[in-house]
């Protein structure tokens, strides 16, 4: 008997029908009282809104060093040849490049930093290993965006995630105004599990990470979530980050403006939850967007 058999599918999704499941997991894992960097008014929010905003998460010099390291991974002709770089299907620039971490000592560092993996432990009770880390490029004047969707449906789905024991952090490397197409997230939304409607393509990921389609909420599901929840949208200066609960719904706009917008985007997940077959897909995603290494972060 498989693994995927042996185990009860808690957030059922990619069937005939879109359903909602009340999330069955706690948002902050560590018991109350914990030490961390996070203190216990901003995990009381994280635990009601899904999200935590940090003004300064690093320096204008380590932004520097960053952007320097983005700017060299996406002029790299061997990079962008790489089946790890994700390009834009309109413009032919680079979107993302996934697994940076490997590709890169110096965002290997960035993972490693307490400021990072500290909080990432705090949150999800254990260590923690990366699931999946990318560098997200929005060059000015026409950059598309990221449609609404649930990254913990994706992960269930197609990388067997069985537990929303998973978080993110964006952190920004150019500011993030209100009009360069930055990210949008749904307080509280955390709470339900939206299963979408629709089978999964094989090798759905090489659509998918241009252009989002199975795993897609409806217009219904969207509007009534954004009537109940909301939408905030983030801003704030290069060095900022944004924490964020793998059930949360978000996305981002397209970047019109002549102000590029880029980040670096790691997801942390639980030892104690270790990607099993997909849940809702024929094959799993290469390990290069759902790790199978789960190795701690030291």
């Amino acid at each position: 008997m498989t693994q995927m058999t042996e185990m009860t599918d808690l957030y059922p999704s990619r069937g005939a029908t879109e359903v909602t499941t009340p999330r069955r997991d706690p948002v902050v894992w560590s018991p109350p009282g914990t030490p961390g960097p996070i203190s216990d008014p901003d995990l009381q929010a994280y635990e009601r809104d899904g999200f935590l905003a940090v003004d300064q998460l690093i320096t204008d010099d380590e932004v520097a060093v960053y952007r320097q390291e983005l700017e060299r991974l996406v002029t790299d002709p061997e990079i962008r040849a790489d089946e790890r770089s994700i390009i834009e299907p309109q413009s032919k620039e680079i979107r993302s490049v996934f697994e940076v971490h490997r590709i890169s000592e110096v965002f290997a560092r960035l993972v490693r930093d307490e400021r990072v993996v500290g909080r990432a432990r705090q949150l999800l009770g254990s260590d923690v290993y990366v699931h999946q880390s990318r560098i997200n490029v929005k060059p000015g004047f026409g950059a598309s965006g990221f449609y609404w969707h649930s990254d913990f449906e994706t992960w269930h789905a197609e990388d067997g995630l069985p537990n929303m024991r998973t978080v993110s952090v964006s952190i920004a490397l150019t500011e993030n105004y209100d009009t360069n197409g930055g990210l949008m997230i749904m307080p509280g939304s955390h709470k339900t599990f939206l299963g979408c409607a629709g089978a999964t393509p094989k090798d759905n990921y090489k659509k998918s990470l241009q252009m989002q389609d199975a795993g897609t909420p409806s217009d219904e599901a969207l509007t009534s979530l954004a009537a109940q929840h909301g939408i905030r949208l983030f801003t704030g200066r290069a060095g900022s980050a944004t924490w964020f609960d793998c059930n949360c719904m978000h996305g981002s706009g397209d970047n019109i403006t002549p102000f590029p917008r880029s980040n670096v985007f790691i997801v942390f997940n639980s030892v104690e939850n270790k990607a099993v077959e997909p849940f809702a897909a024929p094959v799993r995603r290469p390990e290069f967007i759902g790790a199978r290494d789960f190795t701690p972060v030291q």
